[in-house]
């Protein structure tokens, strides 16, 4: 078997080892800040706070990060975002290693990492068209989702690891290692400098203008609503350390392994994904029924008497959460002409990482009141009947959408952007 067209680009090959490492230092420091601060208080109220931060985080910096992916070289703002990072997880690790760390430093922490991913992710969503031919983006997305799901899976698992040997400090500066990493990655790309055509005009005014395309591409906003409602109906993540502490009783090295059951099932369902992104007709079916799997798998999750029972629902909840994402971002970013991707990318990640923030915030204080299992349990009944509704025919086109869409919607973009003036673009 030949290899994929998308792997005989240098360039592309060289980005996604770094993402990949990068990702996976990342979320090892995700899966270790929800497990430092629950074991500090045993409140799923406060571990739902690191929630807090991130959504206000995004919020705030959202849309600011998407602009400036569009006015400068987005290879330059990568790199600034992952040694702000680097810093943060410096800090963190030196106060944490101190023994003098409180719940209050850990949130700072996460707010000041998640600021430096408003500005990171559009850019690196960004980037990937500058490498890759056009008819080749739906396959390095839907190559980008396993990889980002092999380092949640090795993150997470690595750290319950590093927490029992050495404790939290230990993950988080094997993070500042993996930021290094990409920073000199990316260093070592081939691609051109981003050219700024948006300066001339102000953020808040490119801000505006890619609120107003958002405005005017109705299966964008209807892909962001499902994902909003899947990641915060349906946000799990914050449970996670009271399942495996006081529930299933596996300790923190159990913590890890379910932490990462999510992403060994999208690794499992990546090759079937693969194919389906490249050849189906009918991606908007499939994005709605996998977001449906997602719901029920959730409510197996919760459901769960056993340990072996909750890694089964946890590697499910993984394989449907990556069919549904990895539609969801192609479809995003083949809708959007070139000028606008930034701006684009920054509001679909304020959906679709505000989601969970906004969701561990909200699951925490659910689970606290009602108890892990009832609180999950509802919100996969929530998931399941959200996207019915879409699935049903009676809300939105998602339903609709196909590969044929994919391929034609984008080029007729960009015709339209290359012949008329910029600021005419938001009224296409």
């Amino acid at each position: 078997m030949g290899l994929a067209p998308v792997l005989r680009h240098r360039d592309f090959n060289l980005y996604w080892f770094g993402v990949i490492f990068s990702q996976m230092g990342a979320r090892g420091t995700a899966a270790a800040t929800l497990y430092q601060i629950y074991e500090m208080t045993r409140s799923l109220s406060m571990t739902g706070m690191i929630g807090l931060a991130q959504a206000a985080a995004l919020l705030g910096l959202g849309g600011l990060g998407g602009a400036l992916a569009d006015r400068v070289d987005r290879r330059r703002l990568l790199q600034c975002a992952q040694a702000t990072s680097l810093i943060v997880a410096l800090g963190l690790t030196a106060v944490t290693f101190s023994g003098h760390v409180q719940v209050w430093h850990i949130l700072v922490c996460v707010l000041l990492t998640t600021a430096a991913a408003t500005f990171d992710q559009p850019a690196r969503l960004a980037l990937i068209p500058a490498m890759v031919p056009r008819e080749e983006l739906p396959q390095a997305f839907a190559l980008l989702s396993p990889s980002r799901e092999i380092a949640v899976l090795l993150g997470p698992a690595i750290s319950g690891l590093l927490i029992a040997i050495a404790g939290p400090g230990l993950v988080y500066a094997v993070d500042a290692a993996t930021c290094m990493v990409l920073v000199l990655v990316l260093e070592m790309l081939r691609i051109p400098a981003l050219v700024p055509t948006t300066s001339a005009d102000s953020v808040w005014e490119n801000i505006r203008e890619g609120m107003s395309f958002l405005r005017r591409r109705p299966l964008i906003y209807q892909m962001m609503s499902l994902d909003i409602c899947a990641t915060f109906i349906g946000a799990y993540r914050v449970v996670l350390p009271a399942l495996a502490l006081d529930i299933l009783h596996v300790g923190p090295s159990g913590y890890g392994v379910l932490s990462a059951a999510p992403s060994a099932g999208a690794l499992l369902s990546a090759w079937k994904i693969f194919r389906v992104v490249g050849h189906s007709h009918r991606l908007g079916r499939v994005l709605l029924w996998a977001t449906i799997g997602y719901g029920v798998a959730i409510v197996g999750l919760a459901q769960a008497p056993a340990f072996g029972l909750a890694l089964l629902a946890g590697t499910a909840i993984g394989a449907f959460d990556t069919a549904a994402t990895t539609i969801r971002q192609a479809a995003v970013q083949l809708e959007t002409p070139d000028h606008l991707r930034g701006r684009i990318s920054s509001l679909y990640q304020i959906a679709a990482r505000g989601g969970p923030s906004l969701g561990n915030l909200y699951m925490g204080w659910l689970t606290g009141l009602l108890g892990p299992a009832v609180g999950l349990t509802i919100g996969g009944l929530g998931v399941i009947a959200y996207t019915g509704l879409f699935l049903s025919g009676g809300v939105g086109r998602v339903r609709n959408y196909g590969r044929a869409e994919a391929v034609a919607s984008p080029s007729q973009a960009d015709v339209s952007v290359s012949t008329v003036d910029p600021h005419t673009v938001a009224d296409l």
